[in-house]
């Protein structure tokens, strides 16, 4: 599955901000996190806020932190706030969609769809910061990723 950028950024961003909800993060600082401008992320950030999953801090100390439920948001709630995640319907015009051949393969690109969907909407925040922690914790050792995140 190919996500647009500002969905990637999302993802990162909440993963980031969920991974210690206490902490404010300046958008600076995850801008240069990720290698993105701060105009970019500003957007990102921005629909996050508005479907409740960012809260922003103003002021001396300011930043962005997580507001949802790590345990219940799940990957699918973040995709669908940037992408088109509804049933993918090919149109008749399309050559070959009015065939056997057509509709059979229609049937099969409308099922890998159910599919993906069910799969994001069965991942939340807490497990992917679970597989992170662990991958990093393979990488570098225990308790590795928490200690890089809490900087």
């Amino acid at each position: 599955m190919k996500l647009q950028t500002s969905t990637r950024l999302a993802l990162y961003s909440a993963l980031l901000l969920a991974g210690d909800p206490r902490r404010q993060f300046a958008a600076a600082e995850i801008a240069q996190r990720f290698g993105i401008s701060v105009n970019h992320l500003a957007k990102v950030l921005r629909t996050l806020g508005r479907a409740g999953l960012v809260e922003a801090v103003r002021g001396a100390g300011g930043g962005y932190r997580f507001r949802g439920n790590v345990r219940r948001v799940t990957l699918f709630d973040v995709i669908q706030l940037f992408e088109d995640v509804a049933s993918d319907e090919q149109g008749s015009a399309d050559a070959g969609v009015a065939t056997a051949e057509g509709s059979a393969l229609r049937r099969v690109l409308d099922e890998l769809d159910d599919i993906t969907r069910a799969t994001l909407r069965s991942v939340t925040l807490a497990t992917m910061l679970k597989l992170a922690d662990e991958g990093s914790a393979s990488d570098a050792g225990p308790g590795a990723a928490r200690a890089q995140r809490a900087r």
